[in-house]
């Protein structure tokens, strides 16, 4: 779908996310939002649409501290985006924070409940590289042990601000949180890092889930067979 925007608009490119993400089986029915801050504007995608159709004039626009700077066109009838709250609270907390994007995909859906406590670990996989260490210009390292808190879900969105801070306040170096038989947020400097940042946390889940399967523990650190190459 062409956009009457920029291509390096965020009313060009949440759209373009919001079909990519779709087509992955990350935002059916109308579920998910994703954001962009450029300067002091926030752009939020809509509650209660179809994310395949989003489009550009249908974003939300307010500052940092939640106040409406433009709204979609009122014939429309679009509302806010029940995540609002949430991502208000991951730029509060998130010094350098320009994207933020909540999901539902499986994977992550999957680990919440098979990992029943406030944390979800593993370490020694390649594509753990790929994640930003918090507000930090760090990534972790293959062999460090990554972690991505683990909170409960409510009925509403903004019943989780309040356990959504205090995971935040708890893990420094995390740029997601899991959300219990619901989804995650993932944030970070750019929507391009963001997206690069939640295909790998995807694919690590997954992972993690078929190791499960497997009988492997995605926590134990690996020894080399004798003989290998190392």
């Amino acid at each position: 779908m062409e956009s009457k925007y920029p291509e390096d608009h965020p009313r060009t490119i949440l759209p373009d996310l919001c079909r990519k993400f779709y087509s992955l089986g990350w935002m059916y029915g109308t579920g998910g939002a994703l954001s962009v801050r450029t300067g002091d504007k926030i752009y939020i995608t809509p509650s209660g649409v179809q994310k395949e159709l989003v489009q550009g004039e249908d974003l939300f626009v307010q500052t940092s501290d939640g106040t409406d700077i433009d709204l979609p066109p009122a014939e429309k009838k679009l509302k806010k985006s029940t995540c609002t709250p949430l991502i208000t609270v991951v730029y509060r907390l998130n010094e350098g924070c320009n994207a933020v994007y909540h999901v539902h995909n499986t994977a992550a859906v999957m680990v919440s409940m098979l990992w029943p406590g406030t944390e979800f670990r593993i370490t020694h996989q390649k594509m753990i590289q790929c994640i930003k260490k918090g507000n930090s210009d760090k990534h972790f390292d293959y062999y460090d042990t990554m972690v991505v808190p683990i909170i409960e879900n409510k009925s509403t969105e903004d019943e989780i601000a309040e356990s959504m801070t205090a995971a935040m306040l708890d893990y420094p170096e995390t740029s997601a949180i899991l959300i219990r038989r619901h989804g995650m947020y993932v944030w970070g400097p750019s929507w391009q890092k963001v997206k690069c940042m939640a295909e790998s946390f995807d694919y690590l889940f997954n992972v993690a889930v078929q190791m499960k399967q497997c009988g492997l523990d995605p926590e134990k650190i690996p020894v080399a067979p004798e003989g290998a190459y190392t």
